[in-house]
């Protein structure tokens, strides 16, 4: 039973982290793209096509750090203290995202400087994630059950280039989503933007791919041993697809396909990072049944789940759907 509750609760959680991804993800990589449209009506367009879902977007986000918090206790006290400063930051980032996406529809004389706060938080907010990303690949070192590294450890050249990936890859995952929901010259520039950011984004994501299995040896005997090495060549072979996707949409003029595929190659990243990391949570570590709470607690935690997460589920759906559509250049602030 215990193996049961600890591996469903580390399904939970991964999904809730993925779900956070791939919605906030195209929130913050519109936010990355405002430099690339000086324009103040056009910002206002990009802003609306997310006003209405942004903030809920983030509920996945605290549904992810908290159940880790709840159901994985040692691996959140082991983990936290290793990414203390990323964490910190990104936090700072998204709070600063959030004030200046609200504050930029109050004024128009100062709106230049909220809009560099828009920017300048949704960027710092997207690269922590990946420097915070990079960083748990790489490893964590603990001795006796504890974060036992230094303060900057966080700090590599790996983690840095994770975090480029993960600001490329939701410029790419924004400049789709409003390929989707605008028209005319904005929609056209939108269209050649995710062509850059997708050859950025396939170029960063072969980069730490190959570069991953080098990291550990764990890792290269997971990618390249038997049978996980079946599912390992299953993954870049599905990127492909995404990728040709992602060009045939932009080239013969489609909408949601390009983001679908952008939403694709996000999935499969993540895919190949749980191939590494199963069936650890703390890389090489802790494994999910080492982390784990007791099992009256994992018991008692999903009976609230069970109903949260379909709450939740149902009420994005139905956002989006109220929402579906093109936006109305004219339209006011939601």
């Amino acid at each position: 039973m215990m193996f049961d509750l600890a591996f469903i609760w580390a399904a939970l959680i991964a999904f809730a982290v993925l779900a956070y991804v791939i919605l906030d993800g195209f929130d913050l990589g519109i936010g990355i793209l405002f430099p690339m449209f000086p324009n103040r009506h056009d910002r206002d367009v990009m802003t609306n096509s997310i006003a209405p879902v942004w903030d809920g977007n983030e509920t996945w986000l605290v549904l992810g750090g908290g159940g880790l918090m709840a159901v994985f206790p040692l691996a959140y006290a082991t983990v936290l203290p290793a990414l203390y400063m990323p964490i910190i930051l990104m936090l700072l980032g998204l709070i600063f995202r959030g004030v200046a996406f609200e504050f930029r529809w109050r004024t128009k004389r100062g709106s230049i400087w909220w809009d560099s706060g828009f920017f300048f938080g949704s960027t710092v907010a997207a690269f922590m994630q990946g420097v915070a990303l990079g960083a748990l690949v790489q490893g964590i070192k603990v001795v006796d059950r504890a974060y036992a590294g230094g303060w900057w450890d966080w700090l590599t050249p790996f983690s840095i280039v994770t975090g480029l990936a993960v600001v490329v890859g939701y410029a790419l995952l924004g400049a789709t989503w409003l390929n989707l929901k605008t028209t005319g010259d904005l929609q056209a520039r939108c269209r050649k933007l995710s062509m850059v950011a997708g050859v950025g984004t396939l170029l960063l994501i072969g980069t730490v791919s190959l570069w991953t299995p080098f990291i550990d040896r764990v890792y290269f005997d997971r990618w390249f041993g038997w049978p996980t090495a079946f599912f390992s060549a299953l993954v870049p072979l599905l990127v492909a697809i995404c990728a040709l996707a992602l060009w045939h949409g932009l080239t013969h003029d489609k909408h949601l396909q390009p983001f679908l595929a952008a939403l694709g190659l996000f999935v499969l990243s993540f895919a190949g990072i749980g191939i590494s990391f199963y069936p650890y949570i703390v890389p090489g570590s802790l494994t999910i049944w080492e982390a784990a709470a007791p099992e009256s607690s994992l018991a008692f935690l999903l009976v609230g789940a069970l109903v949260l997460i379909p709450t939740i589920l149902a009420y994005t759906g139905y956002a989006y759907w109220v929402f579906r559509g093109k936006i109305d250049p004219e339209e006011g602030y939601h």
